[in-house]
C-alpha cells in the first residue's frame, strides 16, 4: 500500500529538445501540480528530447502527468519531428519508480491507472513495459520502440502490438506512449573525439545486453550534429552491479581499439550519491568510504 510519507520518482521523456519554449511549459505544468516537486529537467538538442524529473505520492504525480500530456499534445507534432533518439509518442515513455514507503506493485498500479485515464482523455494508445508489462515481449522497452512513429500505424495491426488502453491505432500527431514501473536508473552518454559514427555504434553493441555486453547496460552509438561528434547513449539499469565507471573503462578501451579518445561524459538528469561515490572509491582507491563521510549528509542528519 501507498502510506501518507509514500515517495515516487517520476521520470517523463518528451519528443522535443529544440524548441525552449515548449519545453518550458511543459515543466511550468508539472511545477503548478500541487503536491509534486519538480526536480530537475534537460534538453539535448541532438537528440532533440527532453528528461523531466518529479517526485510526490501516486494521486499528485497522476495528476502532474495528466497535465504534462495538456501542455506536450498540442505543440508536439512527430510528423515534422527528427533526431537521433528513437522515439514513438510525443510524450514518449512515462517511467514510475519507487523510492521511499511504497512498493513497486504500487508503482505498478499507478501506472496501469494512469495510463488509463491518459487513454481516456487523450486518446493516446499506451502500452505498459517492466514491471507493469502485460506480456514478456512488452516488458523491454527498445522492444516496444521498434520501428518507431513512423512504424507505428503497421505495427499496431498486429493482434500482438494492441495497445494494453486506448485506441487501436496511433494518434496523428502524438503517436503512442510506454508507461509503466521500474527501478531507478541512469541515463548516462560518453561522447567520443571523432565523427566516426561506425565507432560509435561498434562500441555500443560490445557494451549493451542485447548484443552480448553487460547484463545491464542498453546502448547506441548516435551522432551529436552540432557539435561534429559522436556519443554511446546509454542507459544503466541496475547501477550496483553495472557500476559506471566500468562501462566507462571499456568504452574507453574499446575506442582506443580503433585510435579513438573519450573527449567526455555527462548524466542526463539525476543519479544517486551511491553510484557517484562508486566511482570515487574507484578512481581514488578509497578505502572505507561512505555517504556519512560526505559533509552535507552529516549537516542534513544533524538539522534533522
Amino acid at each position: 500500500m501507498m502510506g501518507a510519507m509514500a515517495l515516487i520518482e517520476c521520470v517523463p521523456n518528451i519528443s522535443e529538445g529544440r524548441r525552449t519554449e515548449v519545453v518550458e511549459a511543459c515543466a511550468e505544468a508539472i511545477r503548478r501540480t500541487s503536491g509534486v516537486k519538480l526536480l530537475d529537467y534537460s534538453s539535448d538538442a541532438s537528440h532533440n528530447r527532453s528528461v523531466l524529473t518529479m517526485a510526490g505520492d501516486g494521486p499528485a504525480l497522476e495528476q502532474a502527468v495528466l497535465a504534462l500530456y495538456d501542455a506536450a499534445i498540442p505543440q508536439i507534432d512527430l510528423r515534422a519531428h527528427t533526431g537521433e533518439h528513437p522515439r514513438l509518442g510525443a510524450v514518449d515513455v512515462v517511467p514510475f519508480v519507487p523510492i521511499e514507503g511504497v512498493t513497486m506493485e504500487a508503482c505498478v498500479a499507478l501506472a496501469r491507472r494512469v495510463a488509463e485515464a491518459v487513454a481516456a482523455r487523450f486518446q493516446v494508445p499506451i502500452f505498459l513495459y517492466e514491471e507493469a508489462a502485460s506480456t514478456p515481449a512488452r516488458r523491454n522497452l527498445e522492444d516496444i520502440r521498434r520501428g518507431e512513429f513512423e512504424g507505428l500505424a503497421a505495427k499496431m495491426a498486429r493482434d500482438e502490438w494492441r495497445p494494453d488502453f486506448g485506441p487501436a491505432q496511433p494518434h496523428p500527431s502524438a503517436g503512442a506512449s510506454v508507461m509503466g514501473a521500474r527501478v531507478p536508473l541512469i541515463a548516462y552518454n560518453i561522447n567520443l573525439a571523432t565523427d566516426r559514427l561506425d565507432v560509435a555504434k561498434k562500441i555500443a553493441a560490445a557494451i549493451r545486453l542485447s548484443s552480448g555486453g553487460f547484463r545491464f547496460v542498453k546502448a547506441m552509438g548516435v551522432r551529436v550534429e552540432d557539435r561534429n561528434l559522436v556519443q554511446v547513449s546509454m542507459n544503466l539499469t541496475n547501477y550496483p552491479k553495472t557500476p559506471i565507471f566500468r562501462v566507462f573503462e571499456v568504452v574507453r578501451r574499446e575506442a582506443a581499439r580503433y585510435g579513438v579518445a573519450v573527449l567526455e561524459s555527462e548524466i542526463v538528469g539525476l543519479v544517486p550519491s551511491a553510484a557517484l561515490i562508486d566511482a570515487a572509491q574507484y578512481y581514488l582507491q578509497l578505502e572505507r568510504f561512505g555517504e556519512d563521510q560526505l559533509l552535507e549528509n552529516k549537516l542534513r542528519k544533524a538539522m534533522e
